[in-house]
């Protein structure tokens, strides 16, 4: 049986560590995206960031929706058409890469 060279090892080490390192580049580009969609359509009410108020008293900032539940659980309604119980929200629906990328970001404001 042959044993793998250092060279080997090395190499190996080095496709493992840019794997990870691309790995992690997209995901902080899938957060990045989700924080311009929820900027581009839900801040006009939500807070979207870590700090401030929601514009409209009503909506809660994003940053407390993981108190309320998991945000995985968004998915199907992001996906399907978000509705609410009253009027003046109006209804959004996004693509499937979309919903990812909002549940990426939703995710970072867990992280505080």
């Amino acid at each position: 049986m042959l044993s793998p060279n250092r060279e080997t090892i090395v190499a190996l080490q080095l496709i493992l560590l840019s794997t990870s390192l691309l790995a992690a580049s997209d995901q902080a580009t899938d957060e990045r995206k989700g924080r311009t969609i929820v900027q581009m359509n839900c801040a006009t009410c939500h807070a979207i960031g870590r700090q401030g108020e929601s514009p409209t008293a009503k909506a809660p900032p994003f940053r407390d929706l993981h108190k309320r539940y998991p945000v995985e659980n968004l998915q199907e309604a992001l996906g399907e058409g978000i509705a609410t119980g009253h009027a003046t929200m109006p209804e959004f629906k996004f693509e499937p890469k979309q919903v990812d990328e909002i549940i990426d970001y939703l995710k970072t404001l867990e992280r505080q």
